[in-house]
């Protein structure tokens, strides 16, 4: 007779064999599979590393290209900022050189002598606008005229000395010819000797100035002062009050008779740079006269 609880215990006890056989054979395939993989990946190692190898030289340059090219990039951005920078540090330091420069040159201008013998009682302070580069000797403009009450034949004080006088006026500008241009010719003494003369400057050479006619007998020695004389004399009418520094006395060459054939002066005022200049426009003629002696302007 068949038994059913038997069946069922042989099928269990089937399926139990069943079950484990087939763990036993996944953990044996599982084992040489992870085996066969691992050999598989080393090979291809193997195989490809060479080659991986190979591709890594030849775009290395590449890789340095860009990198070198990010660098320049960067560098090209730094060095455009810094040379900002530096324009801009240049241009401060430029202003302040000017400046600098501007200030010594106002003060020259405040240092000359205000004593009885330069009676001044105003003067109008102008910037030079224009210049000739190549006869910068003769004449310049200056940025004040005939509204700042400026007139022709008034004196033009430089930094340090006299600078010459203005021959030509407009409403808001005027021209001022110096004391080193051909035509200029100026009532002068030295000191503390005395001795007159008129100095104009040295034909071909405008660095250089001459004082001519000079009295008999007067005795000058290199390094003494030329300043105004502010007098007429027979051979000029005096345009300057007494006592403007002209410049200093440089070379005496001896004459005869008892005669300077040429007494050399160098001027003070700096003619080829100044910037500044100051006109006298008032001037206390009765101070000047008694200073001169009566005999002119």
């Amino acid at each position: 007779m068949y038994d059913r609880k038997v069946v069922r215990r042989r099928r269990a006890v089937l399926a139990t064999f069943v079950g484990l056989s087939l763990a036993l054979l996944t953990v044996y395939f599982g084992e040489s599979a992870g085996g066969a993989l691992h050999a598989i990946q080393r090979g291809a190692q193997a195989v490809f590393s060479p080659v991986e190898a190979g591709v890594s030289k030849v775009l290395k340059p590449f890789r340095d290209i860009a990198g070198w090219t990010g660098d320049v990039l960067h560098a090209q951005g730094e060095n455009k900022t810094l040379r900002k920078e530096l324009a801009e540090l240049r241009l401060q330091a430029s202003q302040g050189q000017l400046a600098q420069r501007d200030a010594a040159e106002l003060r020259g201008l405040l240092g000359l002598p205000r004593s009885d013998g330069f009676p001044v009682t105003r003067r109008v302070t102008a910037r030079i606008t224009a210049r000739s580069p190549q006869v910068w000797y003769s004449t310049v403009q200056i940025d004040k005229g005939r509204s700042d009450g400026i007139r022709v034949n008034q004196p033009v004080l430089a930094a340090n000395g006299l600078a010459g006088k203005i021959t030509q006026v407009g409403g808001g500008s005027a021209q001022v010819t110096l004391i080193t241009d051909g035509s200029s010719n100026v009532s002068a003494m030295v000191v503390p000797d005395g001795a007159s003369g008129i100095v104009r400057p040295e034909v071909g050479n405008p660095n250089d100035l001459l004082l001519d006619y000079i009295q008999k007998g007067r005795d000058i020695k290199r390094g003494e002062t030329v300043v105004t004389s502010g007098f007429a004399s027979s051979k000029l009418e005096s345009l300057f009050p007494r006592g403007i520094p002209i410049g200093r006395v440089t070379r005496v060459e001896p004459g005869e008779l008892d005669l300077y054939r040429r007494v050399h002066i160098t001027p003070f005022a700096d003619l080829r740079r100044m910037n500044y200049v100051q006109v006298i426009v008032g001037v206390d003629r009765s101070a000047s006269q008694t200073a001169a002696g009566g005999t002119g302007s």
